[in-house]
């Protein structure tokens, strides 16, 4: 990703213009929270310049799917079809909410409403729009753990993220970078002891010195000639590598579980904008960037493009868009239905941030075909409880009661509403809307398990500030310092 690891605004490409008459019908965004304290030193928390980004990027998909004057305005979109949620993690979830503030900003007016008692009531923050946002109890805490796979709860991935450091490559960086890291003591010695200095930590130790440099003063961080701009690139790019390794192996899919599962989460979200008749219009959903890193690698992102290949800055977006070209007023038919894939690294400080479009599955096009997206993220997703419990090995917890044979069958009829093959769309709707709402119950119970997320009443106040996201797991190879 980006190299700079300094206060600085991001340049991004533009998006082309669209020349032809195009609707957007709806929209997935998974959004990672903003800038934060250290992990090393938990509990880790959202900072005012985090806080910010989340804010600003709100506002630029405000801005892109909401604003009236938009060219990429969503049909119909408001606050009522809308669905967010978040780990139950103070950064993440915290991060949403000032999302979410960006995302519908103040509406401008200020309602008042007489009591009874004639009292006059107005409402505060000059209108202030509220959207719930869902999240879980279990899985807390994924901000204070330096493990990847801590919050996954999927043992064959664990199993599989924990090969990585009985590989040749593991063991030939740790002993190459073993003076780099020794190097650093004078740093770090208040939080890692010299027996923890090592490519082991890479990501941990990075991390710390990234939060420094952004957030401590020069006296009470000297980093002197030991922290030189050829040392910060070389610990950026080790953790870059290390963290990479943990999240997606080519030869063992399963290692990629969170990739797999937000794959699931968008096709059924995107299928559910079709089949509903386009009442689901806008999907949001906050996390950390394990799952960026997963779905890079199975959407054959990374082996195609280097800025692929390493952590998505604070603030990164991943956005999958439905478009088309008819110029009706309702969801066409899918063989007239286009999907396309969006990312952005970071955020910019002036808020004039850009997303690029990126060819998915290793295609030559940008765009494609609803058919081909749905034939392709079935490759790479996993869309129910069953195939998750099945992938993974899991036998207790939430698959206790499953069959364990991988009852496909939601899934398979879920795709084949997507694909729309030979049903009118009326019919398909009707189905499609069905299965949807049964693969919709069992991946939600597979999300509460994998990326941490419960309910609240659509009453309740946006982002109330609770706890964190990790679930509790095997004592790992990787234990932080």
């Amino acid at each position: 990703m980006s190299t700079s690891i300094a206060l600085t605004a991001v340049a991004f490409l533009l998006v082309s213009d669209l020349t032809n008459a195009e609707r957007v019908l709806g929209a997935y965004i998974f959004q990672r929270h903003g800038d934060r304290t250290a992990k090393a030193w938990p509990p880790t928390k959202l900072t005012s310049l985090g806080y910010s980004q989340e804010y600003m990027t709100g506002s630029f998909f405000h801005d892109r799917y909401i604003s009236a004057n938009s060219s990429y305005k969503i049909d119909g979109i408001s606050t009522d079809i809308i669905t967010a949620s978040a780990p139950q993690d103070d950064v993440i979830e915290n991060s949403g909410v000032g999302f979410l503030q960006g995302l519908y900003p103040p509406a401008g007016s200020v309602a008042e409403e007489t009591l009874r008692n004639g009292t006059t009531v107005e409402v505060p923050l000059n209108g202030y729009q509220l959207i719930p946002m869902s999240d879980v109890q279990s899985g807390s805490g994924s901000e204070d753990n330096s493990w990847l796979q801590s919050t996954s709860s999927c043992g064959k991935a664990i199993i599989s993220s924990n090969n990585y450091f009985d590989s040749k490559s593991y063991e030939s960086l740790l002993s190459d970078t073993r003076m780099l890291y020794q190097s650093l003591e004078p740093l770090v010695n208040e939080t890692f002891s010299a027996s923890k200095l090592s490519y082991k930590n890479a990501y941990s130790i990075w991390d710390l010195l990234h939060v420094a440099l952004i957030h401590n003063s020069t006296t009470s961080f000297p980093s002197s000639t030991i922290l030189n701009d050829t040392v910060i690139q070389e610990l950026l790019v080790l953790a870059n590598e290390h963290e990479l390794n943990l999240a997606y192996n080519s030869s063992d899919p399963i290692r990629a579980i969170a990739g797999m599962t937000l794959a699931g989460e968008v096709l059924t979200a995107l299928n559910e904008t079709i089949t509903s008749g386009g009442k689901s219009k806008l999907n949001v959903q906050f996390g950390a960037y394990a799952p960026f890193l997963s779905y890079f690698g199975l959407a054959e992102l990374s082996p195609h493009n280097v800025n692929f290949t390493g952590i998505p800055n604070y603030a990164s977006s991943m956005a999958w868009e439905l478009v088309t070209d008819d110029e009706g007023t309702e969801i066409p038919a899918t063989s007239d239905i286009r999907v396309r894939f969006l990312f952005h690294n970071g955020t910019s400080i002036e808020g004039s941030t850009q997303l690029q479009t990126y060819a998915l599955f290793g295609q030559s096009t940008i765009e494609l075909s609803w058919a081909q997206f749905v034939d392709e993220t079935r490759k790479i997703s996993i869309q129910s409880q069953d195939e998750w419990c099945q992938a993974c090995g899991n036998s207790t917890g939430i698959c206790a009661s499953s069959s364990g044979a991988g009852d496909n069958s939601s899934s398979s009829s879920s795709a084949d509403s997507c694909s729309g093959r030979g049903m009118s769309l009326g019919v398909a709707g009707v189905i499609g809307a069905m299965v949807t709402l049964g693969v919709l119950v069992g991946l939600l119970v597979l999300s509460m398990i994998v990326f941490g997320l419960r309910f609240v009443p659509k009453s309740a106040v946006a982002g109330s500030h609770r706890g964190s996201d990790a679930s509790t797991v095997p004592v790992m190879k990787t234990t932080a310092a």
